[in-house]
């Protein structure tokens, strides 16, 4: 039986989903971060040291896991498109996406025809249990999750067109690159940066889509969620791990620094 994509399900119900990009390659991290509570996570393709191979691992070992699976790809291809999918992907977030014109190409390879134009590769598919699933091939574009990422000034420029393609389920928009596409490289808090970002919101909305963002500034994620943005990715697993690991070092080396001062006073 072809598996229900609970994020697309979500995507239409009130609750906002919160999310967790993965950029550990290992397995056990992406198990870990699973079940933590998180709606979803997002296996990074495109910054992080995947593979389509360690991308299939990692559909596999987050089966069993209550967080849906997102997986950005390295660029918006349609042979990586087709391949993803053919791997187990549901969801896809497909990174630079500046012109309705591209929209509109990543959304043809994303979906069987009549809708698209994804290769047929079912019987070589992990997505369709090598064929096992009946009907694979008339099912599979009920289940297939395309969210396009927007992340330029040129893209901020023609969200009228992207928003308006159909067959787009959400836009992600992603403030660092947009920054620097601006001319504000690392500072995704200047007034034209939030200003563009607050418009590519308001017309996303607009058009029926759901919005996505990633802000790792809790409060700052709290006001997007209040101006219903639908997905936001709250936290990355490598900068968790770092954060944790510094504070627990600081707090020992702290503790032990002052033992010792006790105890030279003592004598």
């Amino acid at each position: 039986m072809l598996p229900t994509n609970r994020f697309k399900q979500q995507l239409s119900e009130p609750q906002t989903l919160w999310g967790l990009w993965l950029g550990l390659p290992d397995t056990s991290c992406a198990e870990i971060c699973g079940s933590a509570g998180f709606d979803w996570v997002l296996i990074d393709g495109e910054h992080a040291s995947f593979d389509l191979t360690s991308i299939k691992l990692h559909l596999q070992a987050l089966a069993a896991h209550s967080a849906s699976p997102i997986v950005r790809a390295e660029e918006a291809n349609p042979t990586l498109i087709k391949r993803l999918l053919d791997i187990g992907a549901q969801t896809l977030l497909l990174p630079m996406i500046n012109t309705g014109e591209q929209a509109e190409q990543a959304v043809r390879a994303a979906y069987y025809p009549p809708l698209g134009e994804r290769g047929i590769g079912a019987a070589l598919a992990r997505a369709s249990q090598w064929n096992r699933i009946p009907n694979y091939l008339h099912q599979a574009n009920e289940q297939v999750c395309v969210l396009l990422q927007v992340e330029t000034k040129q893209a901020i420029d023609n969200i009228e067109q992207i928003a308006s393609v159909d067959g787009v389920d959400g836009i992600f928009i992603g403030p660092s690159d947009l920054s620097g596409s601006m001319g504000h490289i690392g500072n995704p808090s200047h007034p034209e940066v939030v200003a563009a970002i607050d418009h590519a919101i308001e017309v996303i909305q607009s058009h029926g889509k759901a919005v996505g963002i990633l802000s790792l500034d809790p409060k700052q994620a709290q006001h997007y969620a209040k101006r219903r943005v639908k997905f936001i990715g709250a936290g990355v697993d490598t900068l968790l791990l770092r954060a944790g690991a510094e504070t627990l070092a600081q707090t020992l080396k702290q503790t032990a620094s002052h033992s010792s001062k006790l105890v030279d006073t003592v004598y």
